[in-house]
């Protein structure tokens, strides 16, 4: 049996922490779940990612849930908007394409009897909206496979509609899904779900030759707190009256953050040691990376205001023009 180099045993041990979440790791179809792979197999799919992360500032994928229907009033009207009309083609959870008033009046009789009768109204959510989008210049149709193989993977025993939308500079597929299942069981996503979510479509893009990522915030250093639906409806419309932090800045999601900004320096070193010119660069480019976080500039400045109060007049590092990873626009909320 080969022995795992230093350089690779520390990439599996940090790049693990770092890019896969604990809920579950995601691979493609016929393929061993990472964790059974060979130490060098493990190590290669973390260099891939740095590559993908630090090199070619690979797209961040977006999935987010923008809402549900409460009740069939509430998901024929989204069925509405979403295929405009009966303009644009909605395809359902057998595949099947069809567009037009009538088609979607069919589709809205499915929902209603396919399973529990879901009433006009109802005091929980029956169906879960969600946006599947990637960055202006992403192939839309690309984008269309992708969330296509994205709802037969996650919601396979579960009624959905998605339509793709490509009048915009950043294509994205709306799809709605039935909260219960074709066996009773009922739809109730959290943030590990949601995480999940993303690293599946952004493996499924891969697939298609599209260069895309799904790392968490705290990875990437960012602090951005993206506002709920209803408070950016309500702004739009000027009934919010209360305001909300636009970064996250409690303990729990500064130390998140410290801790991966911890771990990235660790995966710089094991790179930098390594004997292979290809990792030193990489190593560098971490380094690079890790600078420029937001996370990383705040903390500098925390640590050289702390040393204004010994030193007065030196000058705070500045925070100008960090490169970030290119994230999809948040869209039609």
């Amino acid at each position: 049996m080969t022995v795992p180099s230093a350089v690779d045993a520390a990439l599996v041990e940090w790049g693990e922490r770092l890019f896969y979440p604990r809920n579950r790791i995601v691979r493609s179809a016929g393929t061993p779940r990472l964790a059974a792979l060979s130490i060098g197999h493990r190590a290669a799919a973390v260099r891939a990612r740095l590559e993908a992360t630090v090199l070619r500032r690979a797209p961040q994928v977006m999935v987010k849930v923008t809402g549900g229907g409460r009740g069939m009033a509430a998901i024929a009207a989204h069925f509405r908007y979403i295929a405009k009309a009966g303009r644009l083609p909605f395809e359902d959870d057998r595949g099947v394409t069809r567009e037009g008033k009538e088609a979607l009046s069919d589709l809205v009789e499915q929902w209603r009897y396919g399973g529990s009768e879901i009433p006009s109204t109802s005091a929980r959510r029956e169906a879960f909206n969600i946006i599947l989008s990637m960055p202006r210049g992403t192939d839309p149709l690309t984008v269309q496979r992708a969330a296509r193989e994205f709802a037969k993977a996650e919601f396979a025993d579960h009624r959905y509609a998605m339509v793709l939308h490509d009048h915009q500079a950043h294509p994205h597929v709306h799809l709605s899904v039935r909260a219960e299942s074709n066996h009773g069981d009922r739809l109730n996503p959290r943030k590990a779900d949601l995480q999940r979510w993303r690293e599946t479509f952004a493996e499924r893009l891969r697939g298609w030759g599209i260069d895309a990522e799904a790392s968490r915030q705290a990875t990437r250093g960012e602090r951005h707190n993206y506002e709920p639906t209803w408070r950016l409806k309500a702004r739009q419309e000027g009934r919010l009256r209360t305001r909300s932090t636009r970064e996250k800045s409690s303990p729990r999601a500064t130390r998140t953050r410290e801790t991966a900004i911890a771990v990235w320096v660790k995966l710089a070193q094991a790179l930098g040691e390594s004997p292979e010119a290809k990792d030193r660069q990489l190593a560098g480019a971490i380094a690079r990376y890790v600078h420029q976080m937001p996370a990383a500039i705040e903390h500098l400045r925390k640590r050289e205001s702390e040393k204004q109060r010994d030193l007065p007049g030196m000058p705070l590092p500045s925070r100008t023009g960090p490169e970030r990873a290119r994230t999809a626009p948040e869209i039609e909320r």
